[in-house]
């Protein structure tokens, strides 16, 4: 990697690792820490993701415009403030604001960033680019919150005031970590940033005329609700109530999801960087649809309690390979269909998209994994092999060199060949021969 995509990596992972801080404690902190109850709770964890939907509309105009990284530092400013402002707030108003403000932050931060990378990247090395970020990504958030369970305690609120404030530093690492990149300049890039003030091409419009495009968002859209948006709601219900596992188990689990991707992202780098994207993901739907049915045996086998711990735990692993083959392949596809004055739009209405996910997700598949055992495994499989048949036919629309971008021409740098003294003379008595033929 260039200096300029290291540097991008490294503030990627820091704010990841700051994330770790605090969203696996962010109800417990305001329920019980600050005595605000489970309501008030739901609705700052509600208002966190629902930022996200108000701001994402409108970010990837303004990364196509004025470029991702004075975006970037934008959004890590406002993510700072808003984690600081919710690690001293005590009400209701002020830690539902608070939330706001962090979710819109962190969720601009994403596509600004994915941005970044396509601009310090080629067709041929952004899937090992986003690869990375992934594994960083997980790794800092792993990280990040075993440490901060080491740090809080429930009869102190000043040790959770303590984690905002450092996951509100890293997020000002990562402002100044992108301030010090010079990305590369193309000359297509240009166009995305008019100097005459009028508007760059693109816009919503031409993103749904890109028949390719909006199947993509449609499949992750369904990725994000079968996967993500069940992980601690549906799945995390349906593991307490039907599988009967302790909740303690839950945080093992998840522990087991990091690990599998830690270890495996780059053994499955290897193994699908040279295999059609659209084939790979199509794999990960029957790599889940298993997983499901293993979830569903741990609550529906009437097995021991040692075999429904082991099969959740099964489940959410199984989870963690799927992702690791998707980091390598949808975000870099995204990047590869998109115009290139409008990246910033295409990143920003593919997280619209997974942000959408993620908030009905948990709505659907919370209650169905508490009350409906049977039909919620049922529904989820057929959702996990419905990705199998999307990514296929989505895979019918991409180019050749789209699909699997390894078949991309790299250019040679070879720039001479020394021959012989014999064979120099041939060669050169030939060209005279030519010359004089012409």
């Amino acid at each position: 990697m260039g200096a300029a995509l290291r540097r991008i990596q490294l503030g990627s992972a820091l704010s990841a690792f700051g994330l770790g801080f605090t969203v696996p404690y962010l109800y417990v902190y305001v329920a019980q820490v600050r005595d605000l109850g489970a309501g008030t709770a739901g609705v700052v964890l509600a208002v966190f993701a629902m930022a996200a939907l108000a701001v994402l509309p409108f970010t990837g105009r303004a990364i196509d415009r004025r470029g991702p990284l004075p975006v970037l530092v934008v959004a890590s400013a406002v993510a700072s403030l808003g984690a600081v402002a919710l690690g001293l707030s005590s009400g209701v108003t002020a830690s539902v604001l608070s939330a706001a403000v962090l979710g819109a932050g962190t969720a601009v931060m994403q596509p600004a960033l994915a941005t970044m990378l396509v601009r310090c990247s080629s067709t041929a090395t952004r899937t090992r680019a986003f690869a990375m970020q992934f594994f960083l990504q997980n790794l800092g958030l792993g990280v990040g919150g075993l440490v901060g369970g080491q740090i809080v305690d429930t009869n102190r609120p000043e040790t959770f005031t303590l984690l905002f404030l450092i996951e509100a530093a890293m997020f000002v690492v990562l402002g100044v970590i992108a301030s010090t990149v010079r990305l590369p300049r193309t000359p297509s890039f240009s166009d995305a940033r008019p100097s005459d003030g009028s508007k760059a091409p693109g816009g919503l419009r031409a993103l749904l005329s890109h028949r390719a495009m909006v199947q993509l968002c449609v499949l992750g859209f369904v990725l994000f609700f079968a996967c993500y948006g069940q992980f601690e709601s549906g799945l995390a219900a349906y593991g307490t109530e039907a599988a009967g596992i302790q909740p303690s188990t839950l945080g093992i689990a998840l522990a087991a999801n990091t690990a599998v991707i830690v270890v495996a992202q780059f053994v499955v780098l290897r193994l699908v960087e040279r295999r059609r994207r659209s084939r790979v993901i199509a794999a990960v739907g029957l790599i889940w649809a298993f997983a499901w049915i293993v979830a569903g045996y741990a609550g529906l086998g009437h097995g021991s309690q040692t075999m429904a711990t082991a099969a959740m735990i099964s489940t959410y692993a199984l989870f963690g390979l799927g992702e690791s083959m998707l980091s390598p392949t949808v975000a870099p596809l995204v990047a590869d269909l998109a115009p290139e004055s409008m990246v910033g739009q295409y990143n920003s209405a593919f997280a619209l998209c997974k942000q959408l996910a993620l908030a009905v997700g948990p709505a659907v598949g919370g209650p169905m994994g508490a009350t409906l055992h049977g039909p919620y495994i049922v529904t989820f499989v057929l959702f996990s092999l419905g990705i199998t048949a999307l990514a296929l036919r989505l895979g019918r629309r991409l180019t050749p060199v789209q699909d699997q971008p390894s078949l991309e021409t790299v250019p040679s740098r070879v720039v001479a060949v020394s021959l012989p003294d014999a064979e120099a003379g041939s060669a050169s008595a030939s060209t005279s021969t030519a010359a004089a033929a012409r």
